[in-house]
């Protein structure tokens, strides 16, 4: 997997970016619950210089983290469609939705995180990596 590309339901926002993805997980954090409206978050972080964005209907809704720093929260504003996030956290990342990829047919997430936050009912493969918060990224 060299490029991943994607976008919004209604089509008005696409993005692409050309790198190698620096890793794939599963957020359990309860902004992500909320954001997707389900029990987690299936993201793929590329740099955030490297990914471009096209469309006039982006919007951006901040929330504050656990950290006091602010997560930025990007989607469509015509569909609603939520497509990546940014984070002071983990600054110069993008934390795409993984939902909103053209191809997920590689997709395999490496770790789960928020695992403090995650529903009761959720099994986690013990196999993979976990983070109770945020991880240590050796990226």
């Amino acid at each position: 997997m060299a490029k991943i590309e994607g976008g919004c339901l209604c089509g008005q926002v696409r993005y692409s970016s050309a790198e190698q993805p620096m890793m794939t997980g599963v957020c359990h954090c309860k902004s992500c619950q909320r954001q997707t409206g389900t029990s987690y978050s299936v993201i793929v972080a590329v740099s955030e210089a490297n990914l471009t964005v096209t469309g006039d209907s982006l919007s951006v809704f901040e929330t504050v983290g656990d950290s006091g720093k602010p997560t930025r929260r990007r989607f469509c504003n015509q569909c609603g469609s939520p497509l990546f996030s940014t984070s002071e956290v983990l600054p110069d990342m993008a934390f795409v939705k993984a939902g909103t990829l053209d191809d997920t047919s590689w997709l395999e997430p490496q770790m789960h995180i928020w695992c403090s936050e995650k529903q009761p009912w959720v099994v986690i493969d013990p196999k993979l990596a976990q983070a109770e918060k945020n991880p240590q990224l050796g990226i």
